[in-house]
């Protein structure tokens, strides 16, 4: 009897526990097939060296507007991988893609994101001290974990936070799978790429102490200077990803930590243990969308499994931060764990996350001040009672009440 194929993205016993596919599928089938809401079916990693493994190899593209590759939402254009946008195609990938990673890593190393750290904190705190003065309950989204990242991405690339409701509805349209119609987003992709052309006319005219200022005028002997469609690219690209993932991850780590009170209590008693548990709530997260898919552009092969030419394969990067093969026990929330940082959470290989070190100043921040400033923070609701975002490919909350 030929097995059916399954839906993807699976469904959740509740928003904090994954699926149970991601173990059976690790156990049984290193490359399971299953059907993307676009129809299309896909090959599906879930193992953590088999992620890491496609992630890395260069020989394989990240761009799907191609022929022959999987579609992964039901817009026309098959969604975010797939939807072709001038400048964009250029740095995805090849030397193009190596010459805008070079220019853009200047501006997000260690020392830089670090010195950002008690800028971050000083917005933290602002955002705490309002909570405090309105009272519980309260919408920890609304109330820090949008603001929060908008405020910091924006600030560094000099673009107004008061826009923060455009990034958001911009964002969420361009990461639909299944929730907005391509006209809706034809016109979010329209009105991002004229905000970011705008702001990037005005830094280029009246540069300032920022960093997409500092794009702007960057040049040298072996990269040259971004074109205005690449920088546009890139403005879309960090205020997108600079503040949904973000925003997202700081709901879903303390709503993990929350859930199980003594993981909170154990923090707010030892506040050195926030990196590891940062960490490890990043490797733990249940909910972290779709995954990153891959072209698959000559025979090749995943663990003994033969894949074609033409193939669509997606790795889910949660589903491999819960490998029992390099995480041992890895259900089990352990703040201490010594090899947590090693989590794909944000990726690996040439299309590593960029802006790893900021999102981790943030979510650290975000978790030194709550065990500091709400050691007595609770959730409003039971987890099965949390509202997932439904439809869109970067997964996360609706909203999340909590009280003090």
């Amino acid at each position: 009897m030929t097995r059916a194929i399954p839906d993807y993205p699976f469904e959740q016993p509740n928003a904090l526990e994954p699926p149970r596919e991601w173990a059976e599928t690790r156990a049984t089938c290193p490359v399971a097939h299953v059907r993307m809401p676009s129809g299309d079916v896909v090959g599906l990693l879930t193992g953590y060296e088999e992620v890491r493994g496609l992630l890395a190899d260069p020989r394989f593209s990240r761009n799907l507007a191609r022929e022959g590759a999987a579609r992964m939402s039901t817009t026309e254009d098959g969604g975010t991988f797939s939807r072709p946008s001038q400048g964009d195609a250029d740095i995805k990938e090849g030397p193009g893609h190596r010459r805008w990673r070079r220019l853009l890593s200047r501006a997000f190393t260690v020392k830089k994101m670090e010195a950002w750290r008690p800028r971050v904190q000083e917005m933290a705190d602002e955002l705490v001290d309002a909570m405090l003065a309105k009272g519980s309950p309260m919408d920890l989204r609304a109330a820090l974990a949008l603001p929060l990242p908008v405020r910091v991405i924006c600030a560094l690339l000099g673009a107004p936070s008061a826009d923060q409701d455009k990034f958001a509805r911009w964002s969420e349209t361009l990461l639909t799978l299944t929730r907005y119609t391509q006209a809706e987003v034809d016109d979010a992709q329209a009105e991002f790429r004229a905000y970011a052309s705008d702001l990037v006319e005005r830094k280029r005219a009246r540069p300032g102490d920022d960093l997409l200022s500092e794009l702007t005028q960057i040049t040298d002997s072996q990269d040259g200077r971004l074109s205005h469609d690449e920088l546009i690219a890139t403005v879309v690209g960090l205020l997108l990803a600079g503040h949904e993932t973000t925003s997202n991850m700081i709901l879903k780590m303390t709503a993990m930590l929350l859930s199980e009170r003594e993981c909170y209590e154990t923090v707010v008693a030892d506040p050195g243990l926030v990196p590891g548990v940062v960490e490890e709530a990043l490797r733990m997260d249940a909910l972290g969308g779709v995954g990153i898919p891959r072209f698959i552009t000559e025979d090749t092969e995943v663990s003994g499994v033969p894949v074609g030419a033409g193939s669509t394969l997606f790795v889910n990067l949660h589903a491999a931060n819960r490998d029992e093969r390099k995480f041992p026990d890895p259900d089990r929330f352990d703040p201490r764990r010594e090899n947590s940082a090693q989590h794909v959470a944000f990726g690996a290989g040439p299309h590593f996350c960029v802006g790893q070190t900021l999102a981790r100043v943030e979510l650290q921040v975000c978790l030194a001040t709550f065990v500091s400033r709400l050691p007595e923070l609770r959730l409003r609701d039971a987890p099965e009672d949390l509202r997932v975002r439904e439809g869109i490919s970067a997964g996360g909350f609706e909203d999340l009440w909590v009280t003090w």
